[in-house]
């Protein structure tokens, strides 16, 4: 065992610098600050990486309350418990951001890989895993980055003396909405196409090579390595007693300074979008979680709370951390017939659902929101998605059909006004788009 690092409970909560527990934030480095932390400034802001018992890892991570971050929100000590109790498992860092309007990991991992790889060996340790994987979509920003913080890792453990870490081994991901996916990620990672499925087995029973894996968000990996240095108790000072801990926030629409913020579980929308710099302006919705989350009401400016406690009876969940507030003058109607026409073309083809539920869907609401009279209705859309809800070969539907019905919902008096021609943002002219909405790739290798 190394003795360069604390290796108990106590020592680990009196090693080296301590993070205020309240400060934020605690996973970048500064606010607005896009140089990369080098091992050595690493170092110096949180600290040796401890050496842990594996299951004591996995108790403090139950203790502190840690859930994944990358959009399911699955408690990570019961995670990593199950790959442990595998042969040979895999570990895998997820940094593969499908959703267009989320950059939560492309910054973290632009200005803290140290943090994210030190998580990817703590797991790897917990799990006893002896391979590792980093799996992010080709960026000619980041894939300089995350060489150098692994050249410079491997360079800082040589002239430590510190014990060999796991291998890690970046592969780069597709650019397609599914890719991220942990099925579509261990079928990549295996040498085939990275295509999503729903059927069992699981991947932590069998993924990367048919092994157990562990597949986690690169900032869940973070906060794992956080949760090791300082413990439960820190990582439990922001949040809620449900939600404990921070996360990351990606804000943008009507905000002054769109971007990645750092808040503790179960702060205020209006407190984080007067972060990114929103002066009360009129809003017409909130998009929370993505483009497999759901539209909000504007009341929700004033009235919401970022947790899933309070999220999920409102048929919202915080997903990958997507907050975009919909400017007034702008049309949800547009807005959803633009997004869906996307995640339409982003299917996997696997299934009738999204070979032609999803473009069936997506044609009618390009429709609906024309500028003329249309014979499709708001029912026969209902309807259509009703249909392929649950039938298809993985959750690409089911992500789609939620989005779908909450803009029915939520700009149900808008749908009524595009009925009889009329459009209350195209009458001032604010017909340019506010979600982004990239062109479908056609690559799933």
């Amino acid at each position: 065992m190394s003795t360069d690092a604390p290796t108990g409970p106590e020592q680990i909560r009196a090693a080296g610098p301590r993070l205020p527990a309240l400060t934020l934030p605690r996973l970048l480095p500064q606010p607005h600050d896009p140089v990369p932390l080098s091992p050595q400034a690493h170092s110096a802001r949180y600290g040796p990486l401890p050496v842990i018992r594996p299951g004591e890892l996995i108790d403090l991570v139950e203790a502190a309350g840690l859930t994944g971050r990358g959009g399911a929100g699955f408690p990570t000590h019961r995670k990593l418990r199950a790959v442990a109790a595998g042969r040979s498992p895999v570990v895998v860092a997820n940094g593969a951001e499908g959703e267009p309007a989320s950059s939560k990991d492309l910054v973290l991992l632009a200005t803290s890989p140290q943090l994210v790889l030190d998580g990817l060996q703590l797991a790897a340790a917990a799990v006893g895993a002896r391979r590792g994987y980093l799996y992010v979509h080709a960026d000619v920003r980041l894939e300089p980055i995350i060489r150098q913080a692994l050249d410079e890792r491997a360079a800082e453990n040589g002239r430590s003396g510190r014990r060999a870490e796991v291998p890690i081994t970046v592969v780069t991901a597709p650019a397609r909405f599914l890719a991220g996916e942990e099925s579509a990620l261990a079928a990549r990672i295996s040498g085939g196409p990275a295509l999503p499925r729903s059927v069992p087995p699981r991947v932590f029973q069998q993924g990367v090579d048919r092994r157990p894996t562990l597949v986690q968000n690169v900032e869940t990996l973070a906060h794992l390595a956080l949760v090791a240095r300082f413990g439960p108790a820190w990582f439990r000072a922001l949040g809620t007693p449900a939600e404990p801990g921070s996360a990351l926030f990606t804000v943008s629409g009507g905000v002054a300074r769109p971007g990645v913020i750092e808040a503790g579980l179960g702060t205020t929308i209006r407190d984080l979008l007067s972060t990114a710099g929103w002066t009360p302006a009129p809003v017409q919705a909130l998009l929370i979680g993505g483009y497999h989350g759901a539209w909000l009401p504007a009341t929700e400016v004033d009235a919401g709370v970022l947790s899933n406690d309070y999220l999920r009876p409102r048929g919202a969940t915080l997903g990958a951390g997507i907050v975009l507030a919909l400017p007034a003058d702008a049309c949800g109607v547009i807005e959803t017939a633009r997004a869906v026409r996307y995640l339409a073309g982003e299917s996997a083809g696997q299934c009738g659902p999204c070979r032609n539920g999803l473009p069936a869907i997506a044609g009618a609401l390009l429709e609906l929101a024309g500028p003329g009279r249309t014979a499709v209705q708001q029912g026969q859309v209902r309807r259509w998605a009703d249909m392929i809800e649950h039938r298809g070969a993985c959750h690409h539907p089911d992500g789609s059909v939620r989005f779908i019905r909450s803009a029915l919902r939520v700009f149900a008096a808008e749908y009524d006004l595009h009925a009889h021609g009329r459009c209350s943002a195209t009458s001032r002219g604010a017909v340019l788009p506010v979600l982004p909405g990239p062109v479908s790739a056609q690559d799933w290798s």
